[in-house]
């Protein structure tokens, strides 16, 4: 059985030599940490047998019964069980930046402008998905701070009766500017996205100067009293895994929670898994370099691995969609500038919205549909190798 689980875990890498260096840094953990707070850690430290535990989705109770609330609508429920609360909805195809992993080096095509939702019809599908049961929203793009109505459409959504949280994700390049009208609106968590600290390298990873802006956003969410303000930092090997560690430094003294996210396959942006730096690659460096490193309990739901340093104000997290899913706790939607509808990021399926919303669908009609689509949704998205051969849309398409 062991020896079928480790056969199995390497075939998900996809490659002897990534999960030898996976194997290579379990090993290290385990020594470091051979009684983590966690039954699952605690279960046995023999590294082969903890290969597993050690990488584990999360420290919480996967157990964990799902919310039950009498106005969840069946629609939001998948056929394995699981409840989608949380909404990711692109605003804008369009961007100010042009990042290597996210946008292909020659463009993209952009959709008709008559193709993309209007606002009212944004506020209409997500006034559906809130009232039937989901209870966050985050703003995507493109670069969600270009459009003009930006901040309406923040007013709008954080007036919707049930909906907990309003999130962002953006570069940064134009939000000081714009985060304490935001902020008014009703906008209550910030992610930036930034992939590294030196000047030349931005512009070299994102083809345009912005770094001291982005730097700029950070410090004026944090004197606004976001706390945390989450940094998102796709790992590149040879590109900048050399400053996960300068990353951290920025987690000592302020309210930051940075996430390294490994590097995904999308449509354009050349993904090779030699460019990949797997999560425990990752850890072991900040393990290296800081101590008092420590795993926070995370929700079923997170799509990261937390952790904690001793005498950091900010914390550290992973995003390990590469060398380890987390789809059983997946709880996320996505609705495309288009009007797409899709279930999964790395799902290639997609189904129109904005089609059904204009020819006179119902309410009713259009959460047949979404229905349809969410118990369509798979157990588990597919290896690294076998996503990197599926046609998928760019990621300025899908919205990061």
């Amino acid at each position: 059985m062991r020896r079928h689980a480790l056969e199995s875990y390497k075939r998900l890498l996809g490659s002897s030599r990534l999960y030898n260096s996976v194997q290579e840094h379990t090993i290290r953990f385990c020594s470091i940490f051979p009684s983590v707070n966690n039954s699952e850690y605690a279960r046995t430290t023999h590294p082969k047998n903890s290969l597993w535990r050690t990488y584990a989705t999360c420290s919480a109770d996967l157990s964990e019964s799902l919310p039950k609330d009498d106005h969840v609508h069946d629609m939001l429920i998948d056929s394995f069980g699981r409840l989608h609360t949380y909404l990711r909805i692109s605003l804008t195809e369009r961007c100010n930046l042009r990042c290597q992993y996210c946008m292909p080096a020659e463009g993209v095509e952009l959709t008709p402008k008559d193709h993309l939702l209007s606002t009212e019809e944004i506020i209409r599908l997500s006034s559906l998905f809130v009232g039937s049961g989901v209870d966050k929203i985050r703003l995507t793009g493109g670069e969600p701070t270009i459009r003009k109505d930006i901040e309406e459409i923040c007013l709008q959504l954080s007036n919707l009766k049930g909906l907990k949280t309003l999130a962002i994700t953006t570069n940064g390049i134009v939000l000081a500017k714009k985060l304490p009208k935001l902020k008014e609106s009703g906008l209550t968590s910030i992610n930036i996205s930034l992939d590294t600290l030196v000047p030349a390298k931005f512009e070299f990873m994102t083809r345009r100067k912005g770094l001291e802006r982005v730097m700029e956003s950070i410090d004026a969410a944090i004197q606004l009293g976001y706390n945390p303000v989450k940094v998102n930092c796709v790992v590149m090997r040879g590109l900048n895994d050399d400053e996960i560690c300068d990353f951290v430094e920025l987690t000592r003294g302020k309210p930051i929670n940075v996430r390294f996210i490994e590097f995904m396959p999308f449509d354009g942006n050349v993904w090779n898994v030699k460019k990949l730096v797997p999560y425990a690659e990752m850890l072991d460096k900040v393990m290296q370099r800081f101590g008092g490193v420590k795993r926070l309990k995370d929700h079923h739901t997170d799509t990261a691995k937390n952790f904690m340093i001793d005498g950091h104000c900010g914390t550290v997290s992973f995003i390990t969609s590469m060398t380890e899913h987390f789809c059983s706790g997946c709880n996320r939607l996505r609705l495309l500038a288009d009007g797409n509808f899709k279930v999964c990021l790395f799902g290639p399926s997609e189904v129109s919205l904005r089609d059904p919303l204009r020819s006179g669908v119902d309410d009713d009609g259009l959460k047949e549909i979404i229905g349809a689509a969410v118990k369509r949704k798979k157990a588990a998205h597919a290896g690294m190798f076998d996503l990197a051969k599926t046609t998928n849309r760019p990621m300025i398409h899908i919205g990061g």
